[in-house]
């Protein structure tokens, strides 16, 4: 049996452009708490290490504030659990699809190509948001950020979840925005590519990758490289 090729994909930045939603369940807690709101832009910088980076770069990367450090925990997780229960139920009301993504999911599904997601946000998340945007039939593996007792840029990640699709490592690709999703892939010996325009603060030049994509359309001659060597 020939071993099936595996594409492991990032979801916020990468296959879905979540920041509207993202930025209005953050600007919905910070409203709440008394604190600055961001714009689309801002979320999209902060996105690639989950919720609790998100709610905490932007309060506590702030002035400082005058709560001692256990109320800011305690504040902080407070804060935690409004914005991911605001978040779990406007998760698809602004986010869509990033061009091309759904023509590249039916060409893979049509070359016998597994596929899989590996992401930072919570797993009950991403699979909701997956099934919301009708696409998550697409993916035989969905690991997310609470999945394994690891997430990116850990490489483990990302070769358990070849592991469990019963992939090989040697003949595997991930695609993503961020630095996280390059780190992960760069430890793993897995060849990246890098979606420009992420939702990372670092500049193209600065993110390890092997290939670089506007979006989707037209990616598939550079998965072909790899079917056919």
């Amino acid at each position: 049996m020939v071993q099936k090729f595996t594409i492991l994909f990032d979801l916020d930045g990468t296959l879905v452009d979540t920041a509207p939603d993202l930025m209005n369940a953050h600007n919905h807690v910070m409203k709440k708490y008394g604190h600055e709101t961001k714009s689309t832009e801002d979320i999209r910088k902060l996105v690639g290490k989950g919720s609790a980076s998100l709610i905490g770069r932007s309060v506590w990367g702030q002035a400082k504030k005058e709560f001692g450090s256990i109320n800011d925990q305690a504040i902080k997780k407070e804060m935690v659990k409004e914005f991911i229960d605001y978040y779990a139920n406007n998760i698809a009301i602004e986010s869509k699809l990033v061009n091309g993504v759904l023509e590249f999911l039916n060409w893979s599904k049509k070359n016998n190509i597994s596929m899989g997601i590996c992401t930072n946000k919570q797993e009950y998340l991403s699979i909701d948001l997956l099934k919301k945007l009708k696409i998550y039939d697409y993916f035989e593996y969905v690991a997310g950020s609470d999945t394994f007792d690891y997430c990116k840029p850990d490489p483990r990640h990302l070769t358990n979840v070849i592991e469990i699709m019963q992939g090989d490592i040697k003949k595997s690709i991930m695609i993503g925005d961020s630095e996280t999703d390059a780190e992960s892939a760069k430890s793993a010996g897995i060849p990246f590519i890098l979606l420009e325009d992420g939702y990372t603060e670092k500049k193209v030049s600065e993110i390890y990758h092997n290939h670089l994509i506007k979006d989707f359309v037209n990616i598939e001659e550079i998965i072909n490289k790899y079917l056919n060597h």
